[in-house]
């Protein structure tokens, strides 16, 4: 494919109503058919709400801790995105999963209703990372401006209300985070909160460890805290996507790991956008219990 960026910069598409990108949904068959295993384990979450951060403590408690088993390679080869697609740049997730040997990690960002139904008729376990709108909001729009794959986010303006309309890849952020809350009371989904992991990472960690069936030592979930922390990924070339071509993912215009904190709207929204932030979130959000703290 060559490199011009109109050619990747296109405009999402629709599948059952949720705007996904073009690439994503040029192989949309391969994702819908796609086979999971009774011992997959899926990490789900909406974009920019902890997935890297997760799947590296996954993988560093299904290795007891051991940071050089944990760098044996980059984040997005150990835990492949079920619905990754770029063609002409780098295999789909369908096909690097299928090459995999079991119990898989597998990450996603669709909504619960897109998710392949084999996951749910083998019984999968699930861990879900929810993060507040805002702060998702900011990092997203970051994300936008450097990855090539993603149509361009245009202003921060343009893009807070494009997200509040849910006319971004993967949809409305208030029906994921709702979709996946509501079907943990059919399924062993581990829901947490990217705040939660901020505030105490060891306490979250070791939620993740009991739900995988795990007993490790303090000692050891001492270290995961450690080389899970957001300076150590960011610095650790398997976990800061430095390894994926500048052709899809311009670092120098956005680092992919950009501030990994909880708070960072203030420095985005105006006091007005706030404001009609707020009044969507109350109408959007009624009727859940789900909470969310916009900062720790």
């Amino acid at each position: 494919m060559e490199n011009d960026e109109s050619v990747l910069r296109r405009k999402l598409e629709m599948v059952c109503g949720v705007p996904l990108f073009w690439s994503i949904v040029e192989e949309w068959a391969q994702v819908e058919s796609f086979q999971a295993r009774p011992d997959d384990l899926l990490i789900s979450t909406y974009p920019k709400s902890g997935t890297t951060w997760m799947s590296e403590i996954v993988d560093m408690i299904l290795n007891d801790g051991d940071p050089d088993k944990c760098k044996r390679d980059a984040i997005f080869n150990k835990v492949p995105m079920l619905e990754f697609a770029a063609p002409g740049k780098m295999p789909p997730g369908t096909e690097k999963l299928a090459e995999k040997s079991s119990p898989r990690l597998v990450k996603s960002h669709l909504p619960v209703q897109l998710l392949p139904m084999s996951f749910w008729e083998n019984g999968c376990k699930m861990i879900y990372v929810a993060r507040n709108a805002k702060d998702v909001a900011v990092s997203f729009y970051h994300f936008d401006l450097m990855n090539k794959l993603h149509p361009d986010p245009g202003t921060w303006e343009q893009y807070i209300e494009k997200y509040m309309a849910g006319r971004v890849a993967y949809g409305s952020w208030y029906d994921h985070v709702k979709g996946w809350w509501e079907k943990r009371k059919d399924h062993p989904i581990l829901y947490l909160f990217y705040e939660d992991m901020k505030e105490d990472p060891k306490r979250e960690i070791r939620k993740v460890m009991h739900f995988l069936g795990k007993d490790l030592k303090e000692e050891v979930l001492d270290r995961i805290v450690y080389h899970t922390s957001f300076e150590m990924m960011k610095e650790n070339p398997t976990t800061n996507y430095k390894m994926i071509p500048k052709d899809v993912m311009d670092q120098s215009i956005s680092p992919f790991m950009r501030k990994g904190i909880a708070g960072d709207w203030k420095n985005h929204f105006t006091v007005a956008q706030n404001e009609t932030f707020n009044e969507d979130y109350e109408r959007k959000m009624a009727g859940t219990n789900l909470q969310f703290r916009t900062e720790i």
